[in-house]
């Protein structure tokens, strides 16, 4: 692994853990990844490693530090998912949103964020309720289609697999419908299809999903001059 861990303030004083990977080569921008409910794992690291590859420093915030200090893990058994479900759920939008904004101001600018699973609702409520982003690209957030009524701040774009079992597909299309603003991409898969190395891994998905952020990114950071 690239990168160290570092400490960062929250808006209410509180001090959570971030991973921080510096950009290899010339640097395009920040980049918030929100992870998983799984905590910033070995999935993540290599998603931060991955795009640090391509130029971006990425700060990956340890969402449920106020629930369970560095909490990670690489199960996704029943027991994890409700260890991790249950933290999200305690953590709230308040507290998540004050630790992605500190993770965006810590960051020198063009600043994107992206996220995955609990992290891609994460992110697109960020890009809509948050100042500081040049865009923001969500992967199957489970969330997103609630959030239909509300616009974002920059150009986003959300990913889905048409085979998820948790997110029904007729919410994602509503959402579509809702936010022609908002590029919905949906592809073959199930959920986690980004998730390298994983039993729910869809590289096709994931090959193009990832091109789409991007081509995403580097035309905000071109369209912001820089």
């Amino acid at each position: 692994m690239s990168g160290k861990v570092i400490e960062l303030t929250s808006g209410d004083g509180f001090r959570f853990n971030a991973l921080h990977v510096p950009a290899k080569g010339a640097r395009k921008g920040g980049l918030v990844l929100v992870q998983e409910i799984f905590g910033v794992n070995s999935y993540m690291i290599d998603a931060c490693e991955r795009f640090a590859a391509e130029g971006y420093e990425v700060l990956a915030p340890s969402m449920f530090d106020r629930q369970k200090k560095g909490f990670a893990t690489d199960s996704h058994s029943d027991e994890a998912i409700a260890e991790g479900g249950g933290y999200a759920r305690a953590n709230g939008l308040e507290n998540a949103m004050a630790d992605i904004a500190s993770c965006i101001a810590e960051l020198e600018g063009p600043v994107f964020i992206t996220g995955f699973c609990y992290g891609g609702s994460m992110a697109y409520i960020a890009a809509c309720q948050l100042d500081g982003l040049s865009a923001a690209s969500g992967y199957y957030g489970s969330l997103v289609p609630a959030f239909k009524g509300q616009s974002p701040n920059c150009p986003a774009i959300v990913h889905f697999g048409r085979n998820d079992p948790h997110i029904p597909m007729d919410g994602v299309e509503a959402f579509a419908a809702a936010r022609a603003d908002v590029p919905t991409y949906i592809y073959e898969a199930g959920h986690g299809f980004a998730r390298q190395r994983s039993d729910d891994y869809n590289a096709e998905a994931d090959a193009l999903a990832f091109q789409r952020t991007l081509d995403l990114f580097n035309q905000a950071a071109a369209d912001a001059g820089f």
